[in-house]
């Protein structure tokens, strides 16, 4: 059982190598380090996408939703950066609706590979330190999927993969994933929509303190550091034997 856990394990991270390489390249062949760094080509894109969202929403929405299921899987991405170019793009409403349905499909397709392919290894790894939480799914697995998807404190990847141990429903998953990350993607999508703000309004780079003293900005990031707060004291409870 162990040999056929390594050998999965080895072939997942090799496919993922390839497929991010993949994507690396062909990325870095159209742009390249100096162009996505600069102001002017943030700038430029700004109204290139301003420009595809206005002409086909539709299109340009189910693309980017696409495009977050894969960030998560298989490509095995973090929320922050893709919430943040939804927000970008779409504005911090529309942005929130698009990231959060993405995510919760990806996290779910995460788990149901996981729940087939990795769940022996992720039990061994992690079911000593993690007992308590399965006596909480077991009184009431939704609920308790909730407060964990809400509160966070794991890893992404690994709080995707790590209920597989307590034999969670699939549907139960997405509809707590669904649920349970609204609070922290809308924020850090609003963080990304109030950028675009403010680079609607500076035609030349603006002062840091200019960005961070923006409304757009320094509301949802206040806003942001008060959910952190509120999710670690609750993780004490939720966490703890």
């Amino acid at each position: 059982m162990m040999e056929k856990a390594k050998k999965t394990k080895i072939i997942i991270g090799l496919s993922y190598l390839v497929l991010l390489t993949i994507f690396v390249l062909l990325f870095f062949s159209k742009f390249s380090i100096q162009e996505i760094t600069s102001y002017d080509f943030i700038k430029e894109n700004r109204l290139y996408f301003l420009k595809l969202k206005n002409s086909n929403l539709f299109l340009i929405s189910i693309i980017f939703l696409i495009f977050t299921i894969l960030w998560v899987f298989p490509f095995l991405g973090f929320g922050s950066p893709i919430a943040l170019l939804g927000g970008f793009i779409f504005g911090k409403w529309l942005g929130t609706i698009i990231v959060v349905i993405g995510m919760s499909i990806g996290a779910t397709f995460l788990y149901i590979f996981g729940n087939y392919f990795l769940k022996d290894l992720i039990r061994d790894k992690f079911l000593n330190r993690y007992q308590n939480l399965e006596r909480k799914f077991k009184k009431s697995e939704f609920y308790y999927l909730l407060i964990y998807r809400f509160i966070g404190g794991i890893p992404w990847q690994l709080s995707c993969i790590l209920p597989t141990i307590f034999d969670v429903r699939v549907k139960n998953f997405f509809f707590a994933s669904l649920i349970g990350i609204i609070p922290q993607i809308f924020l850090a999508v609003s963080i990304g929509s109030g950028l675009e703000k403010v680079i609607e309004q500076n035609s030349q780079v603006p002062k840091i303190t200019d960005i961070i003293f923006s409304p757009e900005i320094y509301i949802p990031i206040l806003a942001f550091f008060s959910l952190v707060l509120i999710t670690i004291f609750l993780r004490k409870s939720f966490y703890k034997n």
